[in-house]
């Protein structure tokens, strides 16, 4: 029996593209185009007949799928077609009625087929399909990524994800469980009585965090307009009005370098709970960590980059002085000289324009301490130049109610004691207004009728947001950002 093996072949892809189209118009002329097929009916997945042959054997099946290989042999063939959850070969006879055996032939891999036939198991134990009929339902002008190498450029598989998906099918597996993580997530809260809500994504004030927005402009209205940097002042104006605890999980903009943790749109889940403070969003965001661990089937004892990470609670907590005195060696409680802590951070190769005690001892942390926090470790206690929106600490007024979790160098959560004095906010807003003026474009907006809400009266509440983004890096052990976001933004190609 003669074989024909399919390899790939070295053509222009204007060649090869110009030689399916002439394959398509044919089939169009013959009243053959595939484009004009509107569904068909199918009974399984690849993977239900190959994890369940036993039970299927002899059953008579329909399936879909692209056909990413082919082995032609005279008078019959074998293929693999790729679905959603897998691929399964395929028979197809010279002999079979209703198969015109000399169109398949003629058929390209990447074609998207439907089959129907029987299931059984070939001498060297493949489970495969006896096709009975076989259908084109659509035509594939381009050539697939050569399918024993892959594909391996990472910058044309994040520009063109539909080939990565094709070409790299494991790869599905990151964004499914992106999904189910997601789910998790929503389920737990929902359990723990928030409400989800949606609040504008697009802001005539860019609040809610310290960062760059991107711009718009309202036509109809002639107003200059922000991308949403976080939801943050909807969703407490939300606790004003009477919810006592809501959360959204969606998109934010952030008009920031990339990075392989950063992407200029992330998603993020932000929550509010009145009559909470920052010690219960720590306790809320372990069990959150904790029951999205369980729900997708990991362990609490994870590799990430080759790195072994325990995520059982209770993490550790680190006042923020307390890091700068183990990873930088500067005693910020003792030393409140703001020119002597100048010249002892810069001794450290801490380099700022600050010139508060809590704008050093933020950079003291920013540049040398953050890489060093591996195990999952909330650092508490901000200086209040960094935290406008966060309540100050009784004990000590230079220091907010704030915490960040850091998991491998990376901050992966953000929380506060929430401001609830409009007094000290409108005060806070005019001190971030200067910053801005002097040329600080991350620093916050003035936010008056955030104000008014605030002056109407909010309760004690605890506020904290998660990226999701990094979660999913974490918990799927993907080196990038853009391994976990389906389409990153990427930087337009030189043509």
């Amino acid at each position: 029996m003669s074989q024909e093996l399919e390899t790939p072949v070295l053509q222009d892809e204007n060649e090869i593209y110009q030689q399916r189209k002439d394959k398509l118009e044919a089939l169009i002329s013959e009243g053959n185009n595939p484009y004009e097929k509107v569904r068909f009916s199918k009974s399984h997945f690849s993977l239900d007949i190959t994890e369940n042959f036993e039970s299927l054997e002899g059953s008579v099946v329909a399936i879909a799928g692209r056909m990413i290989s082919r082995r032609i042999m005279g008078k019959a063939s074998f293929a693999h077609l790729q679905d959603n959850l897998g691929k399964i070969q395929i028979y197809v006879r010279l002999d079979t009625p209703n198969i015109n055996y000399e169109d398949f032939k003629k058929w390209d891999i990447g074609d998207i087929l439907g089959i129907q036939g029987t299931v059984f198991k070939t001498h060297k134990g493949e489970v495969s399909i006896n096709v009975s009929k076989i259908e084109l339902l659509s035509k594939s002008l381009l050539p697939l990524p050569e399918k024993y190498h892959g594909l391996k450029d990472t910058d044309l598989r994040y520009r063109q994800r539909y080939l990565d998906l094709i070409a790299n099918p494991e790869v599905k597996t990151a964004f499914i469980l992106r999904s189910k993580i997601i789910s998790a997530i929503r389920e737990y809260l929902d359990n723990q009585g928030f409400l989800e809500v949606e609040t504008p994504i697009l802001n005539t004030v860019a609040g809610g965090a310290s960062a760059r927005p991107f711009e718009t402009f309202h036509n109809t209205l002639g107003l200059k307009m922000y991308m949403r940097i976080a939801p943050e002042l909807y969703l407490k104006r939300l606790i004003v009005g009477g919810f006592e605890k809501v959360y959204e999980l969606g998109r934010m903009f952030r008009n920031e370098g990339m990075s392989v943790k950063h992407n200029p749109e992330f998603t993020m889940v932000e929550l509010y709970a009145a009559y909470n403070d920052y010690n219960d969003m720590m306790t809320l965001t372990e069990n959150i960590y904790n029951y999205v661990i369980e729900k997708i089937g990991l362990n609490k004892v994870i590799t990430y980059d080759g790195t072994e990470f325990n995520l059982s609670a209770p993490f550790r907590r680190l006042p923020m002085t307390d890091a700068v005195k183990e990873y930088v060696g500067i005693d910020f409680e003792k030393v409140t000289d703001v020119d002597k802590l100048k010249k002892e951070v810069a001794s450290k190769g801490v380099q700022t324009d600050a010139n508060t005690w809590g704008g050093l001892l933020y950079a003291a942390f920013d540049q040398m301490c953050e890489s060093k926090l591996i195990q999952p470790t909330f650092v508490t206690d901000y200086p209040i130049e960094e935290s406008p929106l966060a309540k100050k600490k009784a004990s000590d007024p230079r220091l907010t109610e704030r915490f960040e979790m850091f998991i491998g160098g990376r901050e992966m959560a953000n929380a506060y004691s929430e401001l609830n004095d409009p007094i000290d906010q409108r005060a806070r807003f005019l001190s971030q207004t200067e910053k801005r003026e002097a040329g600080d474009e991350e620093a916050q907006m003035n936010d008056d009728d955030f104000v008014k809400a605030l002056e109407y009266g909010m309760p004690p509440t605890g506020g904290l947001g998660i990226g999701i983004d990094r979660l999913v890096m974490l918990l799927t052990d993907s080196p990038s950002i853009r391994d976990v976001i389906l389409f990153p933004t990427m930087k337009p190609k030189k043509v």
